[in-house]
């Protein structure tokens, strides 16, 4: 199917919408952001990866003219980080793969894009892809700062919320390799899964993903969590700080599998709209059922209780 005035037109302005919006709606900002790589996944798959990327190029010249005007450079590397994105889950839809598959790659590949580009920026600057990361971090909770002081925290409060300030940035320094992982993980999973309505609304093929709600972690990695928790006794602070990283990640990975358990319930159970939001909305905030989630995930690779687990060889993850 050849591009059209009207796709490249849809396609813009729903991306602006979710990028510029990310920028200027408090609150519900961080939400719109996340969906910017949909518009992009939409026309790739519509339209197929070659006219997707003729549409993509249109819209991200035409957002990038637009972030210049007002001043928002920033916005245009967020923009073509996104739209890399969302071709990259639109070419993977076309190879049968798995919902864990399609989730893993597209996260590998998007990072691994976003790892040269840094790598290219760094470079004109002298500094590594990593110090750049670290740099951004600290300029961020040095603005936190800021925030405080202008709200009139001062004397011996000040100096404490300062502390914890340095306490929380030495913390994120050394894990948030661990959380661009997981925070990438999060927004190509929100992207799959708020595609599938927006596919069959517009008569689009969607990948046959099965029911979402029997999905489970690779038994493999277990193996992975292991290593990486002994690791973590070793004395060496290079080997422990790889360790923390990838201990946080599989444990991610097995919070959605404990996710999915929780949501065949729900669904075998009948479970009202209304309630499974109150559910949910309990897990955001009550940081102890994150844990239990997780560990249900893992437990469930010997208990199996949903009692579905598929037979040797069948591949349900």
């Amino acid at each position: 199917m050849s591009m059209k005035v009207a796709d490249a037109a849809g396609c813009f302005g729903a991306s602006s919408v979710f990028l510029f919006g990310s920028a200027l709606v408090p609150f519900l900002g961080p939400a719109l952001g996340i969906l910017t790589p949909l518009p992009f996944l939409f026309y790739g798959s519509k339209l197929g990866i070659q006219e997707g990327l003729k549409v993509s190029a249109v819209t991200i010249g035409l957002l990038a003219f637009i972030s210049y005007l007002t001043g928002s450079l920033q916005l245009i590397f967020l923009a073509v980080e996104f739209c890399c994105l969302g071709l990259i889950i639109s070419l993977l839809y076309t190879k049968g793969f798995t919902i864990g598959y399609t989730i893993s790659w597209s996260t590998v590949l998007v990072l691994l894009l976003g790892l040269t580009a840094l790598t290219f920026i760094g470079l004109s600057r002298g500094v590594s892809p990593f110090e750049l990361i670290q740099m951004h971090i600290r300029e961020s909770l040095n603005e936190a700062a800021l925030l405080y002081e202008q709200w009139g925290v001062e004397g011996s409060q000040g100096l404490e919320v300062q502390g914890h300030l340095q306490t929380v940035t030495n913390a994120v320094l050394k894990v948030y390799l661990s959380l661009l992982v997981i925070g990438t993980g999060c927004v190509v999973w929100c992207n799959v899964l708020v595609s599938k309505p927006l596919f069959r609304l517009a008569g689009v093929d969607y990948p046959d993903f099965g029911p979402l709600d029997r999905w489970h972690s690779p038994e493999r990695l277990v193996w992975g969590l292991i290593g990486s928790g002994f690791s973590l006794f070793l004395p060496v602070g290079f080997i422990q700080l790889i360790a923390i990283n990838v201990l946080i990640v599989l444990m991610a990975v097995y919070l959605f599998h404990g996710l999915s358990i929780l949501v065949f319930f729900l669904n075998k159970l009948q479970i009202p709209v209304w309630v499974r939001a109150g559910i949910y909305f309990l897990i955001i905030f009550q940081q102890v059922l994150l844990i239990v989630l997780a560990l249900a995930g893992l437990f469930d690779q010997w208990i199996d209780f949903r009692r579905i687990h598929t037979k040797k060889g069948e591949p349900n993850h």
